[in-house]
């Protein structure tokens, strides 16, 4: 199957700077339409919508901001640069409150106008996945859980077959995963789902409170007990009860807790008479429960009966590019909350974010959002409003070559060399992801390819001449 090439709008009525940036944008990977006159370009916006549009500001016929319109009046939601000769600062602010995403002035930097039209379609990319798995959660295709890497596919893939069990669930993952969203996709998709979904975090529950928390009291069980209370079981009775961080219960309650599991009966505290009830116990924990078990704090018989269904949520730092989309997600969410207008990322940004491993997985990635967007006074997050934590943290250097010798300099490698082993192990990292090696080797995809030619075919293969090199400008007149 062929990949999908983006498609992008050109409105320039200079032939030949319109035919260097055709060139170069399909280099890069496009498909690229070109059109001179704005009519013409509205033609080609009804026939086949572009994913990005790129348009000169002065026309023959009109300027950019009309084809910018035709389009919103269309409808359509599409990443739109406009450029010019005349650039001034009114006319930038116009287009950018008009909808436009960007304003370039020339001569233009054809590797500037590349990044801009890479970020815009990543972002807008981002959107579209995220607007679907916002619709899917809807049918509960996404059961809520945005991700779309496969380890995500997998999680929800188990999900569902849970779901269908009566049985107690263990669901294991490190702080800060969503050990509770899992929780609420099993309830939401099973046949209890219309029932109530309680959750209780043991570790918040002083050890003399659980029992009557859980299991409730008769009026009288113990010194400031007025009147009866129903615990947590009874409040849950028809449908699931949720017990996080369940490492954290004494052995004491352990006991009693194994037994409702098998007996589906509590005893109120201060009561003689067991009542039964209806729940389905989930039980989520990030430490390992089988070294508690070992060191004896853990009932291995508790244990044996929660495993039987387990799920293990990956952390943030196995889930590859979902980091974008869930930066996405959370940077809308915060936009909302702080009645801002469209947010985004910059490349930088995106790519920081990327090299951090994330220690307290989701939930520091939605921290460092809220926290982005509440330092940054303008449209694009970049590096600077981030956790310091974050945009310091330097990435670890890869090195297999043996410590050099002054007495055998003549077995130092060159730089070719070295970069070429550099290449191949953070290609292996990243599992072969392009897109993901080149953020981390700070170089846009074209280069990667290149540099992945002449390893592959040799030193002659990194010879050739780009249309238009790097640093090179683009003007009317042609290339200067």
């Amino acid at each position: 199957m062929s990949q999908y090439k983006a498609r992008i709008l050109l409105l320039e009525d200079d032939a030949s700077l319109g035919l260097l940036l055709s060139e170069e944008l399909a280099l890069d990977g496009y498909s690229v339409s070109r059109a001179g006159t704005v009519n013409e370009a509205c033609g080609m916006l009804r026939a086949e919508t572009p994913d990005l549009v790129v348009s000169d500001l002065r026309l023959p016929d009109g300027d950019g901001l009309e084809l910018l319109k035709a389009a919103q009046a269309e409808g359509l939601s599409l990443p739109f640069i406009i450029i010019t000769a005349f650039g001034t600062v009114d006319q930038a602010v116009d287009a950018l409150q008009a909808g436009a995403d960007d304003f370039l002035t020339k001569p233009l930097s054809t590797d500037h106008l590349r990044l801009k039209i890479k970020r815009l379609l990543t972002q807008a990319d981002l959107t579209k996945q995220l607007q679907q798995f916002l619709a899917n959660s809807n049918a509960d295709e996404s059961l809520g859980l945005i991700g779309d890497h496969e380890s995500m596919a997998r999680l929800r893939s188990e999900i569902r077959q849970i779901a269908r069990s009566e049985a107690a669930v263990l669901i294991c993952g490190e702080s800060g995963t969503g050990k509770e969203l899992v929780a609420r996709a099993i309830h939401r998709v099973s046949e209890r789902s219309s029932k109530p979904f309680v959750a209780v975090n043991c570790a918040g529950i002083p050890a003399e409170l659980m029992e009557s928390e859980f299991f409730g009291h008769e009026a009288g069980a113990f010194t400031g007990a007025r009147q009866a209370r129903k615990g947590l079981f009874a409040e849950a009775h028809g449908g699931t009860l949720l017990l996080d961080e369940i490492g954290e219960m004494p052995l004491a309650l352990q006991a009693k807790l194994l037994r409702v599991l098998q007996e589906g009966m509590v005893k109120p505290v201060g009561s003689d008479q067991e009542e039964p009830v209806d729940v389905r116990i989930l039980a989520a924990t990030h430490v390992d429960l089988q070294k508690a078990v070992s060191e004896g704090s853990f009932r291995e018989d508790l244990y044996y009966r929660l495993e039987t269904l387990s799920l293990r949520i990956p952390a943030l730092r196995e889930r590859g590019d979902d980091v974008d989309l869930l930066a996405m997600h959370f940077l809308r969410e915060a936009a909302r909350r702080h009645q801002r207008g469209f947010l985004k990322l910059s490349e930088v940004s995106s790519r920081t974010l990327m090299d951090y491993p994330f220690p307290g997985n989701v939930r520091e990635l939605a921290s460092a959002i809220e926290r982005a967007v509440t330092f940054c006074e303008g449209d694009t997050i970049q590096p600077d409003h981030l956790p310091e934590r974050i945009r310091k943290r330097q990435g670890a250097t890869v090195s297999s070559q043996a410590p050099l010798s002054a007495d055998r300099i003549s077995k130092w490698p060159t730089l070719d060399t070295l970069q070429q082993d550099y290449v191949s192990e953070v290609m292996k990292a990243v599992g072969g992801n392009k897109r993901r090696a080149a953020q981390i080797l700070g170089i846009n995809r074209r280069t990667l390819y290149r540099w992945l030619a002449a390893d592959e075919s040799g030193p002659e293969a990194g010879d050739d001449t780009d249309v238009v090199s790097s640093g090179v400008k683009v003007t009317k007149g042609g290339v200067q």
